[in-house]
């Protein structure tokens, strides 16, 4: 008969689901003025004002960022009210 260990903790692999596998993406146009830019992001994306400043700078001069990573829901949602705002933004998947 085998000896049952009470202590004994099976190990068991997890699969850990990441909610951070999206990144919202603001794109840079000859429209916005950084200004509008970054007031967008502090009031969608709740960034601090010195964060949305760097994102403005990056999107202008990269043509593009991930002002926000997370789950795809949460970023939709964040994508349509800066869209709605005349932003270029998309939701993309994380490799």
């Amino acid at each position: 008969m085998p000896y049952n260990n009470p202590l004994h903790q099976e190990e068991f692999e997890v699969e850990v689901l990441d909610s951070s596998r999206y990144a919202l993406i603001v794109w840079n146009d000859d429209v916005n003025t950084f200004d509008w830019v970054i007031k967008t992001l502090i009031e969608v994306c709740r960034h601090e004002p010195e964060q949305a400043e760097q994102c403005a700078i990056l999107i202008h001069f990269t043509g593009k960022t991930d002002v926000k990573r997370g789950s795809f829901e949460a970023l939709k949602t964040m994508c349509e009210a800066i869209i709605d705002r005349g932003i270029g933004a998309t939701v993309e998947e994380i490799n």
